[in-house]
C-alpha cells in the first residue's frame, strides 16, 4: 500500500537496500526560505557537501501528490522557480496527496517521509518550537511532536532564534527528546552559537552519538534526537545585533496579526531586511554545516546497523 504514495528515488533505494548512509533534507528552504536562484544553488550545494562527506543526500518533497524521495535537479529547480508550493507539515499530507498537489516539506513532514523510507539521519537549518508569546497563543510547532514521536535524528543548529527557546527546551525535555551539543555545551540559537540555555548532553564525535542513538532505538525508545551543532564561528552574527532585530520583527508580525505557519518565513525575511541580508549568508552557511555532520553521523550509523 505504501508503495502507492511513497517514490524513492533509486540511488536512493540501492543505498537503502545496501546498508549504505543516507542523509534527508527538507525543501521548505527551497520553496520558502531563499528567493531563486540563491534557493537552488543552497539545495544543491547541500546535496554535494553531504556526498563529498561519504554520504548519499535525498532531499523530500510531495510533488504532484506523490511523496518523493531524494529529489532530481530537475526537481530541486522546479520546487525554487514554482510559486503556490504548499508549505506541508503532519496536518497537510493527507490533502496533498490526495488532491495531487505539490508541497515543501517542514522538518515534522520531512521526518515523517525519511522515516517512511527507512532514513535514520536529517540535517537542516534549525527546528520549529514554541513561540514568543505561546502561553497566549498556545502556537507551538509540530517539529515538537515529531520529535517525540519519530525515529530520526535531526542535525540543526538548535531552534530558530525568533522563537522562545526556554520554553522550547521545556517542552522537549518534557517529550524525552534529548537535546545534545555537538561538540557544546550551550544551545546554540541558530544565528548565534550562544543561547543562555544548556543542552542535555555535550557529544565530541560522530562516533559517540551514533551509539547513543542505536542505543535508543535499540531499548525502543520512540522518537528522534536533536543534534545541535553551532554555526561556525567566522558566520555567526553579533548577539545583539540579531536579538534586536528578531524583537523588531517579533513587534511587527503581533501587530499585523500574523500567526501560525505563515509566522516562520515574515520573520526570517523581516530579520533578513532588517540586518541587510546579513542573516541569509549565516543560514546558508549553518546549513552547510549541518550537512556536513549529519553525512558523518549517517556513516557511522551505518557501520553499526
Amino acid at each position: 500500500m505504501l508503495e502507492k504514495y511513497l517514490d524513492i528515488n533509486p540511488e536512493v533505494k540501492a543505498a537503502l537496500m545496501e546498508g549504505k548512509p543516507v542523509v534527508a533534507l527538507e525543501s521548505t528552504i527551497i520553496s520558502h526560505g531563499m528567493p531563486y536562484p540563491k534557493n537552488v544553488e543552497t539545495a544543491l550545494k547541500v546535496e554535494s557537501i553531504i556526498r563529498e562527506n561519504g554520504a548519499i543526500p535525498a532531499t523530500i518533497a510531495i510533488l504532484e501528490g506523490k511523496l518523493k524521495v531524494g529529489l532530481t535537479t530537475e526537481e530541486v529547480e522546479f520546487l525554487g522557480k514554482t510559486s503556490g508550493v504548499i508549505k506541508t507539515s503532519r496536518r497537510d499530507i493527507p490533502f496533498i496527496v490526495a488532491n495531487k498537489l505539490n508541497g515543501a516539506t517542514t522538518v515534522a513532514s520531512t521526518m515523517i517521509i525519511a522515516a517512511l523510507a527507512g532514513i535514520k539521519v536529517f540535517a537542516t537549518g534549525g527546528i520549529g518550537g514554541v513561540h514568543r508569546g505561546a502561553a497566549q497563543t498556545m502556537d507551538i510547532s509540530a517539529d515538537l511532536e515529531e520529535l517525540a514521536m519519530t525515529d530520526v535524528a535531526v542535525v540543526c543548529a538548535g531552534c530558530k532564534s525568533i522563537l522562545d527557546i526556554g520554553l522550547t527546551r521545556e517542552y522537549l525535555e518534557t517529550k524525552g527528546v534529548p537535546v545534545v551539543g555537538f561538540q557544546t555545551e550551550e544551545l546554540p540559537a541558530f544565528y548565534t552559537r550562544k543561547s543562555g540555555f544548556k543542552v542535555d548532553y555535550k557529544v565530541d564525535s560522530e562516533e559517540i552519538l551514533a551509539k547513543a542513538l542505536k542505543a535508543k532505538w535499540d531499548l525502543g525508545l520512540e522518537g528522534g534526537m536533536v543534534v545541535a551543532n553551532p554555526i561556525p564561528e567566522e558566520f555567526e552574527m553579533d548577539y545583539d545585533t540579531i536579538n534586536n532585530a528578531i524583537e523588531t520583527a517579533v513587534k511587527e508580525a503581533e501587530e499585523k496579526g500574523i500567526v501560525g505557519k505563515e509566522s516562520t518565513p515574515f520573520l526570517l525575511s523581516k530579520v533578513k531586511e532588517i540586518t541587510g541580508g546579513s542573516s541569509l549568508e549565516s543560514n546558508i552557511q549553518l546549513v552547510f554545516n549541518n550537512a556536513k555532520v549529519g553525512a558523518k553521523l549517517a556513516v557511522e550509523l551505518s557501520k553499526l546497523q
